[in-house]
């Protein structure tokens, strides 16, 4: 979780990011200037309302008397005045805030499809708490920003505008006294806006750290459970939310003393102006003097109101701020130009050297081999050994630092990225189900529209039939969030189906039977004998069992290749295979 507090956003900055979160509001103009009309009429009905105590009071003698033959219809046109400032404020607070929400709804929507094309190593080091702050918390505080904010500053502003020149019609000497405030109150709105910016962030980081910290305890409540982690996740997740506590109070201490320092400074010239006002010598009207007071005590409300907005603003620049840096993070390198429709199945690593980000010890060191199309090859080594980096390489979760893979004798830098993909299928230890059917996890994402006879097909190819016959839905059984209905094999064989439905040249197996008892291994592994004798295979396993059959086995140890050949061959050698087979065969036995 983060404990240091953010970085304040520098003023340029804060305004580019304004700026730029405003441009957002682009395709939605009409509704804005819908809604900024809205608002000048609701502002003109306000302040002309402010301007008629003048003349009321001046002429009230004619008033009583009805001298005027408008007079008898002054209720309706009282009502009709505030009937079209009713309307005015309606359309005023529909449109913009219409076109606030559409701009969430227009950043979660490019946040997620963004998300889904960053390169795996940002997922490395972003916490998904953070990411999901930033998705669902950080664009709200946007709408504070692009819906509140523009709401209040449309309203509140163009009403100060009409109360300062109604103010300056009947006098503009008292005005000047009243705008001499202006550079104390700019001085506390800026010291405050600078605070607030580094609250704001503090906040938003804490935020991240209570959503990662719950999303932890709740994923993982099996093994806080276990081992008797309850008091700790409760004491870390209240921790957290005591932290973010403290941040709120404050953005509230700090918008509160602003806007009372505000309202003080403001209370000041009212005072003198007052004092004037009443001096025998002022020669000022009654109906003047109590229109210049109206208009004046009016000011307060909107000055307090767009003192106090300056909060919603800032932390709207504060989460716009997160958004766009993860909006300006780079997607994956698709550079490649060449199409490929299915690979003949020719895998090769050409001296390959890999280095995770930021890291300068490197993961496989001159990893170089080949794979003829429709081999079977089996990686092995202890845990750590590389064999799943290795692996990752070929999709393109990680590009290579040294070094090159080819597919049909081209480097995968060179094909199209979506096309790359379409040639492998990886069924991976890690398995990841959808809360949804088993049918629609077996025909998941570009297989969406596979036929339900072929889904069967797979189904039965992956014995995924023999234990859904006694669910009362069949393949349409919803599963849970990640499979969590349905035991550790079944939803590896539902993974299986997945690859087998996919039919793509090049196989991963990373551990696809290592949930599996045996009983069911030998089923899926007479299954997929059938299918790799079409397909390259690549094959992780730790029990080497499930290898021994392997065209050619790869022995990796600390990121090098140590050993290659056949089962019959390595036991030949007696090197770091035989001692791993014999280990296993001893304690199998």
């Amino acid at each position: 979780m983060s404990k240091k507090p953010a970085k304040p956003i520098d003023l340029y900055t804060s305004w580019s990011v304004y700026f730029r979160l405003l441009k957002s509001a682009a395709p939605y103009w009409l509704f804005f200037v819908i809604g900024i009309a809205g608002t000048v009429l609701a502002a003109g009905t306000d302040a002309t309302i402010t301007w008629a105590v003048k003349p009321f009071m001046d002429n009230w003698d004619l008033v009583v008397h009805r001298e005027q033959w408008w007079f008898s219809w002054l209720p309706i046109i009282i009502v009709g005045v505030l009937l079209l400032r009713g309307a005015a404020h309606f359309l005023s607070n529909y449109y913009l805030t219409c076109v606030g929400r559409n701009i969430v709804r227009d950043f979660r929507q490019r946040i997620f499809a963004h998300l889904m094309h960053l390169p795996s190593g940002y997922y490395d080091k972003e916490s998904s708490g953070k990411l999901l702050s930033t998705l669902i918390y950080n664009t709200e505080q946007v709408a504070g920003a692009s819906t509140e904010a523009l709401l209040t500053i449309a309203q509140e502003g163009m009403l100060l505008i009409g109360l300062l020149i109604v103010m300056f019609n009947l006098s503009w000497q008292l005005s000047l006294i009243f705008i001499a405030t202006a550079p104390i109150v700019s001085v506390i709105v800026r010291y405050t806006s600078k605070r607030l910016r580094l609250l704001s962030t503090n906040v938003q980081k804490s935020m991240g750290d209570i959503t990662h910290t719950a999303e932890e305890g709740i994923e993982n409540y099996k093994v806080v459970r276990v081992f008797g982690g309850e008091e700790y996740e409760k004491q870390k997740f209240f921790a957290v939310t005591n932290q973010n506590r403290q941040r709120e109070m404050k953005v509230v201490a700090t918008s509160s003393i602003g806007t009372s320092l505000t309202q003080i400074i403001t209370a000041i010239p009212i005072a003198i102006i007052v004092f004037f006002a009443i001096n025998p010598s002022a020669h000022i009207t009654l109906g003047s003097f109590g229109a210049f007071i109206v208009a004046t005590l009016g000011l307060l409300t909107p000055l307090r109101r767009l003192t106090k907005i300056n909060t919603e603003i800032q932390k709207g620049v504060a989460g716009a701020h997160s958004i766009f840096a993860l909006l300006d993070e780079a997607c994956e390198k698709d550079m490649g130009t060449q199409s490929i429709s299915r690979s003949l199945g020719s895998v090769e690593y050409r001296s390959v050297n890999f280095y995770y980000p930021n890291t300068k010890k490197p993961i496989l060191h001159d990893i170089s081999f080949k794979v003829e199309p429709g081999q079977n090859i089996a990686l092995v080594g202890r845990s750590g050994s590389g064999k799943s980096t290795l692996v990752s390489l070929l999709p393109r979760f990680y590009d290579v630092a040294v070094g090159e893979i080819l597919i049909d004798g081209v480097n995968i830098q060179n094909y199209k990225l979506l096309d790359l993909r379409k040639q492998l299928s990886v069924v991976s230890q890690h398995l990841t189900l959808f809360n949804d059917t088993i049918a629609r996890n077996i025909a998941y994402g570009s297989l969406q529209d596979a036929t339900d006879a072929k889904i069967l097909q797979v189904a039965e190819a992956a014995h995924i039939l023999e234990f859904i016959k006694g669910l009362p839905d069949g393949l349409n059984t919803m599963i849970g969030e990640n499979g969590l209905l349905l035991s550790g094999g079944q939803r590896q064989r539902i993974a299986i189906a997945r690859a087998l439905l996919k039919d793509a040249p090049i196989l991963i197996l990373d551990e696809a039977t290592s949930a599996l008892d045996t009983e069911s291994e030998r089923h899926i592994q007479a299954a997929l004998e059938v299918l790799m004798k079409k397909r390259t295979t690549l094959v992780i396993a730790h029990r080497l069992s499930t290898v021994e059959r392997a065209d050619r086995i790869i022995v990796l140890d600390h990121g090098r290749i140590i050993e290659t050949g056949t089962h019959g061959e390595l036991l030949t050698l007696n090197g770091q295979y035989a001692k791993l087979y014999n280990l296993q065969f001893k304690e199998n036995n």
